[in-house]
């Protein structure tokens, strides 16, 4: 399926020899995957009605600002690795939820009105439940442990339903960094969310991780956390290091725990619609550059996560609290997801903490 530049463009064309057909008068305007790291990727080839290496501009949305190491290091140097290919693919680029907030951008790559987007997994689950699971908290250790997961047998048959069930892949991940706790006192402790509205994504695995972890869910949607809490609406919040800078969160709070209850990453999916359209040699140059851009983004992250902790010590803009239990953090959440994960969801999860050195 073409990008949504080009079906308006077709469309626009289209009109505009009707109206000369009529006598009339106009001018046409014009608007505006790549497989995973594991066996499932997917691997059909080009439709019979695509050209090889036809010129296709490929959109792709995010909901980071672009500051953020997700748009800087990857969604503008996957741009920029496609185009140096010199396959006919370009990459026109919609930061910050310009195309809709997560759940309606994932039903827009379904459709594959936009072809490619950052997704955390429990957006996608929202459709299909099964990958929810990777988001439990303290079911990773770090990075590393997320990105050996990425190339097991039990991802690539998660990728495989997911295409099928959805008609998106799940083609890599870039690491979005620990996801770490912001308020206006210290978290050291599961005792310490006593009081706490704290902010959760609104999805069940994120307020499932609320309730493992004692917390108080307030569902609050991403681009309302900063008002939120100034308002008082709520009185924490969690995200990564790097997000919680972009959000110019320091403003609004004073204290951040580095609890690093959940590996956050981002699932770099794109619209199988889009996928069959283009041919096997540019369906191999996006894939390529998508793993290549990986490395380069996660060391923008976790650069980032270095900046913004040591400018935050030193300014005092907040305060770093680094003596956090989290021993007390991972035994109350294994204990709460042993006693509620059934079926694949508990497979998956016992999976994930088996890989654990």
């Amino acid at each position: 399926m073409m990008s949504t530049r080009f079906r308006t463009l077709s469309l626009a064309v289209a009109v505009l020899f009707l109206l000369v057909g009529c006598g009339g008068g106009g001018s046409p305007s014009a608007t505006a995957g790549a497989a995973s790291p594991s066996a499932a990727a997917p691997s059909a080839p080009a439709s019979a009605s695509a050209e090889a290496n036809e010129p296709v501009e490929l959109s792709l949305a995010h909901s980071y600002q672009t500051d953020h190491a997700h748009h800087r290091c990857g969604a503008v140097a996957l741009a920029e690795n496609v185009a140096a290919r010199d396959v006919g693919l370009t990459i026109e680029i919609f930061p910050a939820s310009q195309l809709g907030p997560d759940a309606d951008r994932f039903t827009s790559v379904a459709s594959g009105d936009i072809d490619i987007d950052l997704q955390g997994a429990s957006a996608i689950a929202a459709t299909f439940p099964d990958v929810g699971v990777v988001d439990t908290a303290y079911v990773f250790d770090d990075a590393d442990h997320v990105f050996e997961f990425l190339e097991t047998d039990t991802f690539a048959q998660l990728q495989a339903d997911a295409l099928a069930a959805t008609g998106v892949n799940l083609l890599d991940a870039w690491w979005f960094g620990m996801r770490q706790f912001t308020a206006n006192e210290p978290i050291r402790h599961p005792d310490d969310f006593a009081g706490l509205r704290m902010r959760f994504p609104d999805t069940p695995r994120y307020l499932a991780n609320a309730e493992a972890l004692g917390a108080e869910a307030v569902a609050v949607a991403f681009e309302e956390v900063y008002l939120s809490l100034q308002q008082g609406v709520i009185d924490g919040q969690e995200n990564p290091i790097p997000t919680i800078a972009s959000l110019n969160l320091p403003e609004v709070q004073s204290h951040v725990s580095l609890t690093a209850h959940q590996a956050g990453f981002q699932f770099v999916i794109v619209s199988d619609a889009t996928w069959q359209t283009l041919s096997t040699e540019q369906q191999d140059a996006l894939r390529e550059a998508i793993r290549e851009v990986r490395a380069a983004d996660r060391q923008c992250i976790e650069d980032d996560e270095r900046k913004f902790i040591d400018q935050w010590k030193s300014s005092g803009d907040m305060e770093v609290v680094e003596d956090v239990d989290r021993a007390a953090f991972i035994a109350r959440a294994e204990e709460y997801f042993a006693a509620n994960l059934t079926g694949r969801e508990l497979e998956v999860y016992q999976a994930i903490r088996a890989m654990r050195p």
